[in-house]
């Protein structure tokens, strides 16, 4: 009974419009009062208890440095100087500025971590771009939404220093490592349907006709942005710091790029740069602090276990227990933010993962796709609303173009599902798994 009740006050609060973070917070808080109604002034005692052991995690600390270091490098003007030399690497041509924004997109996962900061970040510069060479403002915000997707992907990672925090077998490092190779493949997923709608849908007519920018001149301008992901990764993997050391190390090579060498961030931005990442963190803090309530609740109500029970002796197999459990993350990916859907949901899903042998870093991976694939999939989508609005808009008018990228975004997730070394080769190789 309080199980059920547990799970109706979460969902309703969230109907009625109250942020995820706090109805978790609220089911969790009533749940626990609800179950300790003899002694309930004490049993209320582990509602800040767990408030408390949500955030007391060493791992946690990256989250806003790395916030940080997205809010730098959006203002250091390191991502028009990437586009520059991307569009000098590939040339000009129908399909060909789709193919830099998501690779400059996915270049950016490997400094900031964060999906909405990049498609902010590349948005502001190639949405323009692209609609003075002919594509139009929904394919556009499409493009941007999607490629700003594999940034959870490539490290560093927010969602997967979330996911160790709740699976402690999967190390950062070894997350980090797994979705370099998945991410990769699926900015590829990405790009094949981009230039095949562009070239199908006769789009970007007069890109052909922009110059093209200088290559050499280009390389040097994008210099200190290309070093950003080989300083932050090539030092994890050298001992040099550890990936929350690897945070601040990447906050003030941000703030020494935009301050000394573009100067395009000056000491009056400082405030408001300090500001924006303290906003966003808080927020990210604040519902990884309240879910804390709700598993709390969840573990001493004893739900995980029938639950689990229930599924694994549902008769549908291990793969199509995997595949009723992806569908439903997609399906929640549409309404729910990622962070949010792992905290709920992990510490459900893990005893199945054991029980069938399931890796936890190729799962991390897994999930972390499907929350990707979320980021771009209308009517939340996180990355698509962000990048709607620096077009100018209305989301419903991308659902043209959607379709196609999540196809080929999902199209790497069946491949990592058939073949899970996609993923584990890189940890194992560098020693990380």
């Amino acid at each position: 009974m309080i199980a059920t009740l547990l799970f109706v006050i979460f969902i309703g609060l969230m109907l009625v419009g109250v942020p995820v973070g706090v109805s978790l917070g609220i089911g969790g808080a009533f749940a626990i009062l609800m179950s300790n109604l003899d002694t309930h002034w004490f049993g209320l005692m582990a509602v800040p208890q767990s408030f408390y052991a949500g955030l007391a995690k060493y791992p946690l600390l990256a989250i806003p440095m790395f916030v940080l270091v997205g809010s730098i490098f959006d203002r250091s003007g390191v991502a028009s100087r990437l586009v520059n030399f991307a569009v000098a690497l590939v040339g000009r041509g129908p399909g060909m500025l789709p193919v830099v924004a998501i690779g400059v997109a996915m270049f950016l996962g490997g400094i900031s971590g964060s999906g909405p900061a990049c498609a902010a970040a590349v948005g502001a510069v190639m949405i323009g771009a692209m609609k003075r060479a002919g594509y139009p403002g929904p394919f556009a915000a499409s493009i941007v939404g999607a490629g700003a997707a594999t940034d959870i992907l490539i490290p560093p990672s927010i969602a997967f220093i979330i996911y160790s925090v709740l699976v402690p077998e999967a190390s950062v490092p070894a997350l980090f490592a797994a979705g370099m190779f998945p991410g990769i493949l699926a900015g590829i997923g990405l790009i094949i349907p981009a230039i095949w709608l562009s070239r199908r849908h006769k789009l970007g007519l007069a890109e052909a006709e922009l110059p093209r920018p200088p290559f050499w001149r280009s390389l040097r301008e994008a210099a200190w942005g290309l070093i950003a992901p080989v300083i932050i990764l090539g030092g994890m993997r050298l001992g040099l710091f550890t990936p929350t050391e690897a945070a601040v190390v990447a906050v003030f090579y941000g703030l020494f790029v935009g301050m000394v060498i573009h100067r395009t961030i000056k000491f009056r931005d400082l405030f408001l740069i300090l500001r924006e990442a303290a906003e966003l963190s808080a927020v990210i803090m604040m519902v990884v602090a309240l879910a804390g309530i709700f598993a709390w609740a969840l573990s001493t109500l004893s739900i995980i276990d029938p639950v689990t029970n229930a599924i694994i002796n549902s008769g549908l197999g291990e793969y199509g227990i995997l595949a009723l459990m992806i569908v439903m993350l997609i399906v929640l990916g549409m309404f729910l933010d990622g962070i949010s859907i792992f905290l709920i949901f992990v510490p459900l899903f893990m005893p199945i993962a054991y029980n069938f042998g399931w890796h936890p870093v190729w799962f991390g991976v897994l999930l972390t796709l499907n929350v990707a694939l979320g980021q771009f999939t209308p009517p939340v989508a996180v990355n698509l609303m962000v990048a709607c609005r620096i077009a100018g808009v209305p989301m419903e008018s991308t659902l043209r173009w959607v379709g196609w990228l999540l196809l080929g975004m999902g199209s790497t997730m069946l491949l990592v599902i058939a073949e899970p070394e996609i993923a584990l080769w890189l940890p194992r190789y560098l020693g990380f798994n």
